[in-house]
């Protein structure tokens, strides 16, 4: 869902801030075309290798977690009883009780080293094929996201205000959906979500009139 929202969201707003500071400097349809789609396809692949490389980064710090707890673990036998007797006492165990639980969790080293990555260092297991996973999901919702704002333009048939007009009324409901459904399928308010999305993404595209504003050549 993360990977899905970073792409969709970056995709959208990168290319509808290109469409409205172009639109604001130009009226050469064809100009504001090439602009657009230059940005599509070096936004999707660059978007797409930023979700690789920071998967990758994410389990070689999972890998060295697990490495390090491991070989304390081996080293200092008592600890692994005292780190689970501190994350057992925050769930609500007491007395007798949480030493019992706590030496057995002890006695299990999966179980230990999972309870420390989990609780101790709140980190997640990051698989081997993650990276790549990342990478398709951003790379494919950036790709998506960013042909939202030019369907217009094509639908308009090269007429720009109109093309700019239903590029932003597509685009907020667009990311209205986007921030609706990630709280429907997460936790929070759908229109909280939903609203906080729209009014991010239409500030980050209107940044991009504002530049094609003052500094284009005038139409």
């Amino acid at each position: 869902m993360s990977d899905f929202i970073l792409g969709s969201q970056d995709g959208l707003v990168n290319v509808l801030g290109i469409i409205l500071g172009m639109s604001a400097a130009t009226r050469d349809v064809r100009l504001i075309f090439v602009a657009t789609l230059a940005a599509l396809g070096a936004e999707s692949v660059s978007m797409g290798a930023v979700g690789y490389t920071s998967t990758i980064a994410k389990r070689r710090l999972y890998l060295s977690a697990v490495n390090r707890e491991s070989k304390e673990l081996k080293e200092i036998p008592c600890l692994g009883y005292e780190e689970a007797a501190h994350v057992l006492r925050g769930w609500g165990f007491k007395g007798n009780e949480l030493k019992e639980v706590a030496r057995r969790v002890a006695e299990s080293p999966k179980a230990m080293l999972d309870l420390m990555l989990s609780y101790g260092l709140k980190m997640s297991p990051v698989g081997a094929d993650e990276p790549r996973r990342s990478f398709l999901v951003v790379l494919g919702s950036t790709l998506v996201g960013s042909v939202i704002p030019i369907i217009p333009f094509i639908v308009s048939g090269g007429r720009v205000i109109e093309g700019v007009i239903g590029s932003v009324a597509l685009s907020a409901a667009v990311l209205f959906f986007i921030g609706w459904y990630g709280a429907r399928v997460t936790v929070g308010s759908v229109w909280r979500s939903g609203l906080q999305m729209l009014v991010i993404g239409l500030s980050a595209g209107f940044a991009g009139f504002l530049i094609g504003h003052f500094l284009g050549a005038p139409p």
